[in-house]
C-alpha cells in the first residue's frame, strides 16, 4: 500500500533546518524521466518548503531562499512548457 502524496511530504513539512529540509526532499525527488506535471507538482512543494524553512531556519534564511526561487522557477518552466504544447 503507497502513501499518499500529501502523506510523503509530512516529514519536509516538518523539517526544521535547511540541511533537514535538503534531506527529506532529496528522497522525495521523482524519477528524471517522470511526467512533467510530476515534476512541476514536486518543485511546487519543495519551494514551498523552502520558503518554509527561510523563516524557521533564520542562520540559513537566505540560502533557503535561494532554493525557494530555484524550485519555483524550474515549476515555472515546466507550466510555460506545458502551456506552449497546448498552444
Amino acid at each position: 500500500m503507497s502513501m499518499a502524496k500529501s502523506e510523503q511530504w509530512v516529514p519536509a513539512q516538518e523539517a526544521r533546518t535547511l540541511m533537514e529540509a535538503h534531506d527529506v526532499v532529496g528522497k522525495l525527488m521523482p524519477a528524471p524521466n517522470s511526467a512533467p506535471k510530476v515534476m512541476r507538482d514536486f518543485y511546487v512543494r519543495s519551494a514551498a518548503v523552502y520558503a518554509r524553512i527561510a523563516e524557521v531556519d533564520r542562520a540559513h534564511h537566505h540560502e533557503a531562499l535561494y532554493w525557494a526561487t530555484r524550485e519555483r522557477e524550474k515549476a515555472e518552466a515546466i507550466d510555460k512548457e506545458l502551456s506552449s504544447k497546448k498552444a
